[in-house]
């Protein structure tokens, strides 16, 4: 990253191997019933785009994701040709990301704490001014409540304070929050947790 150093996936995108889930979050699929299938959604962070290819499969219309990673993003563009499904996806740091438009769904997994505590604060101060009445955002962040592993301490350098993320939604309708810790694994890195907080918010 800043420092010229590359975290793992960056390998593995440009490979065959699947650095994550292939399934979409459990929460998106819990939630996006709440929205019409013609909502505005954002991923940010999308990574190899399991969670914004599961609502182009699902019909969803107007889908945009971006990613810093370009090989993450090449990644999400063949797999929409592949399949026939419309995303706009792009490169783009979320640090520097300028709002041209409003969304009905913001979400995030697993990418907030890659920039510091000010920057993804910033962002999701941007984030709800951007987001229509009655819009949803599900974010996920990892927390300070367990060191960050080894394969991403470098990276890691926004870890959240255990319910820091909620308190930035005391304005919205809270209609789910978790703070939870859980195994993890990917390709070339041993099983290790994480801490995480999930928060699901609807703008009143």
């Amino acid at each position: 990253m800043e420092n010229g150093a590359q975290p793992f996936w960056e390998k593995t995108y440009r490979s065959e191997s699947q650095t994550f889930s292939v399934e979409p979050n459990a929460t998106l699929k819990e939630f996006e019933r709440l929205l019409s299938k013609q909502a505005g959604a954002l991923d940010v962070g999308c990574g190899e785009g399991q969670n914004c290819l599961y609502l182009a499969r699902q019909g969803w219309t107007d889908v945009d994701a971006f990613d810093i990673s370009v090989y993450g993003i090449e990644r999400v563009r063949r797999r929409c040709e592949a399949e026939r499904l419309k995303i706009n996806a792009f490169t783009a740091d979320l640090r520097e990301f300028q709002f041209k438009r409003s969304y009905d769904l913001i979400m995030s997994f697993g990418t907030l704490h890659f920039v510091s505590r000010e920057e993804w604060k910033e962002f999701i101060f941007r984030a709800k001014e951007n987001t229509g009445h009655g819009g949803i955002h599900i974010m996920q962040i990892f927390t300070d409540t367990l060191p960050a592993s080894p394969d991403i301490s470098e990276f890691a350098i926004g870890l959240a304070k255990d319910g820091e993320l909620k308190e930035l939604y005391e304005d919205w309708e809270i209609l789910q929050f978790k703070s939870y810790t859980f195994e993890d694994e990917h390709p070339g890195v041993p099983k290790h947790y994480h801490a995480s907080n999930k928060l699901v918010a609807r703008r009143k």
